[in-house]
């Protein structure tokens, strides 16, 4: 099924004017031609129910996020907005603090200003999207996954778990943690999932679970998880950090013991946004935050534009840099 941006391309215009020019708004009498010609011959028709609530709607979206001070998520707020703002569009940005009662007052917001449509990256399982879905708008989930029909963008948080744990086994680790966010939400879960699996399949009679310990997502968790793990009769040599801050928490207490790596090895899911140690001295299973955030906004801008095929939910792969000092 053809989309707005395909139509654009088509015509050589942007996503925005195909927009207009099917919403009545003013356009040259060239580029209406251009559009409609290039609609005629792709078999696209807009959405009528869509067209009635764009012309309801302002040029905003919303894209709501737990943790603004996490690079991750101020990464993927670029990759949003750059998609936008081509498009015609402004991004409200919305700090949840991953409370699902703030949450729900950004929600709310959205619908009494007509903003055109959401992404959010849900905090947590408890998060409704009722509300914004009963009005006809579109939403997007990134990140994390949720228990609605809607569009999804997310990453391979399994085989990053899996990978991130894979490399510190192959540099001769054998007691390996893992340190992960809330367990409840997908993301954590998954990661930790990946953890084990890889450890279960190298060391299948170890004794695993005793080893894992889910925080905050924020670099005060990393530091609390690491201190616990290290206070073990048998501490462990190495250990997974499930995101970007906790691995800077891992980081710290490490340093402050004289453990840094390759003493204890670490493994960071994400990309460390400040440490004291080499980067070369960490593995890292890259995310492409970015990525994905210009991913869920051209999802968004297509659902604006009257896209109506089923929810689809892209999963974004990761890169693994291996640390380049292994285990002495």
């Amino acid at each position: 099924m053809a989309t707005i941006y395909d139509v654009a391309a088509l015509a050589g215009v942007s996503p925005a004017t195909v927009s207009r020019v099917f919403n009545g708004t003013s356009v040259s009498d060239e580029k209406v031609a251009a559009v409609r010609d290039a609609a005629a011959k792709l078999n696209f028709t807009p959405n009528r129910t869509a067209r009635t609530l764009r012309r309801q709607s302002s040029e905003v979206i919303a894209l709501v996020i737990p943790d603004i001070e996490n690079p991750y998520f101020t990464e993927m707020a670029r990759g949003v907005e750059d998609v936008a703002s081509e498009a015609g569009y402004s991004v409200v940005l919305c700090n949840s603090d991953s409370q699902t009662v703030k949450e729900a007052t950004y929600l709310r917001i959205a619908v009494a200003e007509h903003m055109s449509g959401v992404i959010i990256a849900t905090a947590d399982e408890g998060t409704s999207l009722d509300e914004i879905l009963a009005t006809g708008r579109p939403v997007v989930a990134v990140d994390r996954s949720t228990s609605y029909d809607i569009d999804g963008v997310v990453m391979a948080n399994r085989a990053a778990g899996t990978s991130a744990t894979q490399d510190l086994i192959n540099a001769g680790y054998r007691r390996i943690a893992y340190i992960g966010g809330p367990e409840h939400i997908d993301t954590a879960a998954e990661r930790a999932a990946g953890w084990r699996s890889a450890l279960s399949a190298a060391q299948p009679d170890a004794d695993i679970e005793s080893l894992a310990r889910f925080a905050t997502f924020r670099v005060d968790g990393g530091r609390a998880a690491m201190e616990e793990l290290l206070a073990l009769p048998e501490p462990p040599d190495a250990v997974v950090a499930g995101n970007n801050l906790i691995g800077v928490g891992a980081i710290q207490v490490l340093t402050e013991r004289g453990l840094t790596p390759p003493k204890v090895g670490v493994a960071v899911i994400g990309s460390l946004p400040f440490t004291t140690l080499s980067p070369t001295a960490v593995t890292v299973v890259r995310l492409p935050a970015r990525h994905m955030g210009v991913t869920a906004a051209r999802m968004l801008l297509e659902r604006i534009g009257g896209d109506t095929q089923p929810a689809r939910t892209i999963v974004l792969r990761n890169e693994v840099q291996p640390a380049s000092a292994l285990r002495v």
